[in-house]
């Protein structure tokens, strides 16, 4: 199921990396290119919401969705984060941190996998949590003004991109420790 629906929104996210980064490098006033850049990743963040919805819908679930979806996501956010730091909208280490845990999470549900234990770090709320948080903190971080002259997204997005790193933390601490009975009994 290479070609449904559900998976070609999946594919779009990842096709949206390099036209989100590619808005920075074009002759706009800054104030254009950040709202261009904020509405893209909204567009493309809410497309991870609709095509899980039209994937139960139509009935077009399929393994390599779920492979690539949570794929797409890590890009997204990934690539955006990238940009923010390179922008000084996002500190390094918050970067760092989040880039990290996906990378570490996704290393050990692979292995947990293949050892059959996949279960153990299936998706939990606190990684939901940590996700809605991160969506709405790179918007605001992207569009770095005021919105509707009330709302300061630099100064909401930095508080809400280091609550984000909190519960990276938090939520990795949460994996590795549901994981940890059978890391133990494979390492033994």
């Amino acid at each position: 199921m290479f070609f449904t629906i559900p998976t070609l929104m999946t594919w779009t996210r990842i096709v949206a990396i390099p036209l989100i980064v590619g808005v920075f490098y074009l002759p706009l006033e800054p104030a254009t290119r950040n709202l261009i850049a904020t509405v893209m990743f909204v567009v493309f963040a809410l497309t991870d919401w609709l095509d899980g919805y039209l994937a139960r819908k139509l009935n077009q679930i399929s393994s390599f969705g779920a492979f690539l979806d949570p794929v797409a996501d890590k890009f997204l956010v990934c690539a955006s984060l990238l940009v923010l730091v390179h922008l000084q909208r996002a500190d390094v280490f918050v970067g760092l941190i989040i880039i990290g845990r996906e990378i570490a999470i996704s290393a050990l549900r692979e292995w947990m996998a293949q050892i059959g234990a996949s279960r153990s770090v299936a998706v939990h709320m606190l990684g939901k949590v940590k996700t809605t948080v991160q969506m709405v903190a790179i918007p605001f971080l992207l569009f770095d003004g005021m919105l509707f002259g009330l709302i300061d997204t630099h100064r909401w997005g930095t508080g809400l991109i280091w609550l984000a790193a909190v519960l990276t933390v938090w939520s990795m601490v949460y994996y590795l420790q549901k994981a940890l009975p059978e890391i133990r009994a494979r390492v033994k």
